[in-house]
């Protein structure tokens, strides 16, 4: 018996000895191996040491419809209100959702908009989201692709019960920030007379054109019905790369993108699987219980998710090979995207790289605040039918203004 608790004990001291290490150099995160090793852990460290002038400052800024993590580059949570609490995150939710794409992605990789034939010459055009794919490059990539004795000419779209996450209301759907989700989209679906039925006359025009002796069908199919899985690429044009994508998706906050970027890294074109960002944040060591993810933009109003994860995401992420490039996908206060008309004129400008989140009786800012040499991890979600927007601004200013932690 004694044995066996001597073995257990030098087992555990020996555990804790190595997370000691490894704490102590990823505080430096100048060992890259290290750093991604950390990433893929499913366990993240924090702990709780609170500043009391930050703390005070929080107390003094926010009522009870805020809530506020801070996160210091030691991952120790320095200040915070209510950040257990369930919150509607807006387009905050993107910070999780380009993670995610990013952790499954290069940044330089792209996507595509392919053509496919089967052996008994059928073609398939099929894509993959492109946000910039315009009706000129569709048109363009049938008439360089060799098509010889053409049969069938199949254009492959998603099931049209998943072009809109749950929780997307009517009203949304009418404006092009809720355009439908599609794999092949003109402009991102924002001029609701280019849809796939507009799509498929002009191509069938195009194509009883070229081949005017041909007997010339062209067909919708869904992702669901059956065809052949065999296929041959036989031409295809490709997308901005992905971090060009992603800073679309962060910087100007464009849900379309959004979307179709994690419909791509989570192969789910016909299937709502945003669980898999559930499980995926999961695997990484965060605190998901009772969260709720029913999109990949914050545009619908079932997601549920807190501050606290929120500022853990965005301090896990810098130990990521890819971190720089997800920061710089970030809008930068006072100087680009949603984020480029605010504090222009103030010594904080350039100084925080975040996402802003609105909706109706929604406000969120999260992101990295440079101060004292180190980056902190933020998040601010208000939700209330009083929102202030201008009041988590202000916070950030008087938080960068403020002496160093004590």
């Amino acid at each position: 018996m004694k044995n066996k608790l001597s073995k257990l004990f030098i087992s555990f001291l020996i555990l804790f000895s190595c997370l000691f290490i490894l704490r102590f150099f990823l505080n430096n995160r100048n060992i890259k191996i290290l750093n991604e090793i950390y990433f893929q852990l499913p366990f993240v460290f924090n702990s709780k040491k609170i500043c009391k002038n930050y703390q005070n400052l929080i107390e003094a800024s926010f009522d009870n419809s805020y809530s506020v993590t801070i996160i210091d580059n030691k991952g120790t949570t320095i200040g915070s209100l209510k950040e257990n609490k369930l919150r509607i995150p807006a387009s905050n939710l993107k910070l999780f959702s380009t993670a995610y794409v990013i952790d499954k992605f290069n940044v330089s990789d792209k996507i595509n908009t392919s053509i496919y034939k089967d052996k008994l010459n059928n073609f398939y055009l099929i894509g993959s989201g492109d946000p910039d794919l315009t009706l000129y490059e569709i048109e363009n990539l049938i008439k360089s692709t060799k098509i010889n004795r053409l049969f069938k000419f199949n254009i492959v779209e998603i099931n049209r019960e998943t072009k809109w996450p749950s929780g997307w209301t009517e009203s949304d759907k009418l404006y092009s920030y809720g355009s439908p989700i599609t794999s092949l989209a003109i402009n991102s679906n924002q001029n609701k007379t280019f849809d796939i039925y507009y799509l498929k006359r002009r191509i069938e025009n195009q194509l009883k054109y070229y081949y005017p002796s041909n007997n010339i069908e062209v067909s919708i199919l869904e992702y669901d019905n059956k065809y052949p899985k065999n296929l041959k690429l036989v031409n295809k044009i490709t997308s901005n790369p992905i971090l060009s994508l992603i800073t679309l998706a962060n910087s100007e906050s464009h849900n379309f993108t959004a979307e179709i970027l994690f419909k791509n890294a989570s192969k789910s074109w016909n299937h709502d699987r945003y669980s898999n960002l559930k499980i995926w944040l999961k695997r990484k060591g965060l605190p998901v219980k009772n969260i709720n993810i029913k999109d990949a933009s914050g545009l619908s109003r079932e997601n549920r998710i807190t501050t606290k994860l929120t500022a853990l995401l965005l301090h896990k992420m810098k130990f990521n090979k890819q971190f720089n490039f997800y920061n710089s996908s970030l809008s930068i206060l006072g100087i680009r995207g949603t984020l480029s008309n605010k504090m222009k004129n103030t010594n904080i400008k350039g100084r925080f790289f975040g996402k802003t989140g609105t909706l109706s009786n929604v406000f969120a800012l999260s992101g990295y605040l440079y101060k004292d040499k180190e980056k902190l991890s933020i998040s601010i979600i208000q939700n209330s039918n009083k929102i202030e927007i201008d009041n988590a601004f202000r916070f950030i200013k008087n938080l960068y203004n403020l002496e160093k932690c004590y």
